[in-house]
């Protein structure tokens, strides 16, 4: 069997949506995916595009976002290693709704619509597994939605900053975006988002070098969540 269809493989077995599938299975899903590579500010796909698949990151990060006629950007996700995107506009048969761009070199699997649709008819066990993931983004959305409509900014700025601590596994960390992209993931103006840092920094609640942030303490920062 092709080298490269074994990494691809491996890779898949770690990611959640085919965790559970056996090796036979996989390798059906392998046949089906091509990478994709994206170096950084190239774009993946446009608004309007057909999908006819969705990706999976191995490494780097894109980024999903709407852009107004005006040329306003509002950036709706960042997509790192190991997660997907796409999946629920594929089973829906519509084009993209979002502009999808590498934020750095990036390396992609795109899974064709062909290949999931034959697995979901042959194995109810998959079907469900990729209904749960598609549930969970539309859970993610809709926290985002609350947190912008009940959430202060700082609380919102404070959030993001605990759960890539929580996911890190430390209280040092490294922002995967400049403040302006993170801004309008937060629904934020980049100047907002900037008066935030630094009054969090003034409090000593956080301490920053360009992307770099250290929280001198967890739990005082989480008193800010609200």
């Amino acid at each position: 069997m092709d080298k490269s269809r074994i990494k691809v493989q491996a890779f898949l077995s770690k990611v959640p949506l085919f965790a559970r599938l056996r090796p036979d299975e996989l390798d059906r899903i392998a046949l089906g995916t091509s990478k994709v590579r994206v170096e950084r500010g190239e774009l993946v796909f446009q608004r309007g595009e057909p999908c006819v698949g969705f990706h999976i990151v191995m490494y780097g990060q894109v980024k999903l976002a709407f852009t107004s006629a005006q040329g306003a950007e509002k950036v709706v996700e960042l997509v790192g290693a190991g997660q997907s995107f796409g999946e629920a506009l594929m089973f829906m048969g519509k084009p993209y709704i979002v502009t999808a761009q590498a934020m750095e070199d990036t390396m992609l699997l795109h899974v064709s619509k062909p290949v999931i649709f034959r697995e979901i008819h042959s194995d109810p066990e998959f079907a469900c597994t990729m209904l749960a993931g598609v549930s969970q983004r539309m859970h993610a959305l809709m926290c985002d939605m609350e947190s912008y409509s009940l959430r202060s900014g700082t609380q919102r700025v404070v959030g993001y900053l605990l759960k890539d601590c929580e996911e890190a596994g430390s209280s040092e960390l490294t922002l995967p975006a400049t403040k302006a992209v993170l801004a309008s993931r937060l629904n934020l103006t980049p100047e907002h988002f900037s008066r935030i840092m630094a009054d969090l920094s003034a409090r000593q609640l956080i301490a920053f070098k360009g992307r770099r942030i250290s929280i001198p303490d967890v739990e005082k920062l989480k008193a800010c969540a609200g």
